[in-house]
């Protein structure tokens, strides 16, 4: 990691946590998991499934949960938190803000603004930049180098746009959003209409919307809406190469692993989970509080709070008794062919 944490700088985060053992050494330059680590690394038993792991770990520090038993060796430091996870999230939060110091407002000479776009003196932009025409961008927002902000786009307050971000024409993002690397935010949405023999282009004249809070990941789209609103609720999270379609709604609060794909017109309530590599037929409802494990089909409506797997998605246990009996199925047809009658 090549940068250095102080133990007690560590402790002052958890003025609440109990504290055993005593470190052996006052910097911490290093994180790794429990069974990797070595003297002047910090570690976290975030699963139960590797607490076996932790009575030999070498670790000067170790975060754990509240509940745990073992005694920490000589010139170790057991921390123990509500959530070590959350922990050392915090933990990476400090070390990020050393690896990354603050950039300085400003605009870099490099940079294209149009004389109409607004800007707040707060922002930083970077290098090879462009902010259209009556673009709009709220105050302390980073944007990184080669994004490019369309025509009448609006940025809230506290966004961050890492290299490469493309928010376009009339797109409007909300307070502390962040947008990795490569984003496209109001993309030209895909719909066609049959013309003799041929595919007609259908114009997308619509919008993207992204509330507050909403964090996505690096070369995901998002398809402007045919002429309403394509729309991300506050605090959802999507991951790396997302696609989501015209018109699409999702709800607050949302968590959208990589690779899923939403077609258009797909409205997604709160607190949904979707796996990795999901994919979703168009003009479905998915109700609130569902969950869609990795790779499935949803062809029909989800009820709220189901729990659906597979391709087409059947109920979770369902599918699980059905995977079991399909293993099953080879043995099955042997003893058929052995039991069958000889002519």
């Amino acid at each position: 990691m090549n940068l250095s944490i102080k133990v007690s700088d560590i402790l002052k985060l958890f003025p609440d946590a109990e504290a055993l053992g005593s470190c052996g050494t006052k910097e911490i330059k290093g994180i790794a998991n429990l069974r990797d680590a070595l003297v002047g690394d910090i570690s976290f038993l975030g699963n139960a499934r590797y607490k076996s792991q932790v009575k030999n770990c070498k670790a000067s520090v170790v975060l754990l949960p509240k509940d745990h038993a073992d005694e920490p060796s000589e010139g170790q430091l057991f921390i123990k938190l509500e959530n070590p996870s959350l922990g050392l999230a915090q933990i990476c939060k400090l070390l990020e803000s050393k690896l990354y110091p603050k950039v300085k407002p400003g605009i870099h000479s490099t940079a294209f603004v149009e004389m109409s776009a607004e800007i707040d003196e707060s922002v930083s932009l970077g290098a090879f930049s462009y902010v259209g025409k009556k673009a709009k961008i709220g105050k302390n927002c980073k944007i990184s180098t080669h994004c490019h902000i369309g025509d009448r786009a609006i940025l809230g307050e506290d966004c961050i746009l890492h290299a490469g971000v493309k928010l376009l024409s009339r797109c409007e993002i909300g307070k502390g959003v962040i947008l990795n690397a490569g984003v496209v935010i109001g993309s030209e949405g895909y719909g066609f209409d049959q013309n003799a023999g041929t595919h007609q282009k259908i114009p997308h004249l619509g919008t993207v919307v992204i509330e507050d809070g909403v964090e996505i990941g690096a070369n995901t789209c998002i398809d402007r809406a045919r002429f309403e609103q394509t729309k991300i609720g506050e605090g959802s999270k999507l991951d790396n190469l997302v696609q989501i379609g015209h018109n699409v709604k999702i709800g607050q609060n949302c968590l959208i692993v990589a690779q899923v794909g939403i077609s258009g017109s797909v409205t997604m309530e709160d607190n949904v989970v979707v796996g990795g590599q999901a994919g979703f037929a168009g003009h479905l409802k998915v109700g609130e509080g569902a969950k869609i494990a990795g790779q499935s089909g949803i062809t029909k409506d989800v009820t709220p709070g189901a729990f659906l797997k597979g391709n087409p998605a059947l109920p979770f246990q369902l599918a699980q008794r059905i995977a079991i009996l399909q293993r099953k199925l080879p043995d099955l047809f042997n003893r058929f062919a052995e039991e069958k009658p000889k002519d």
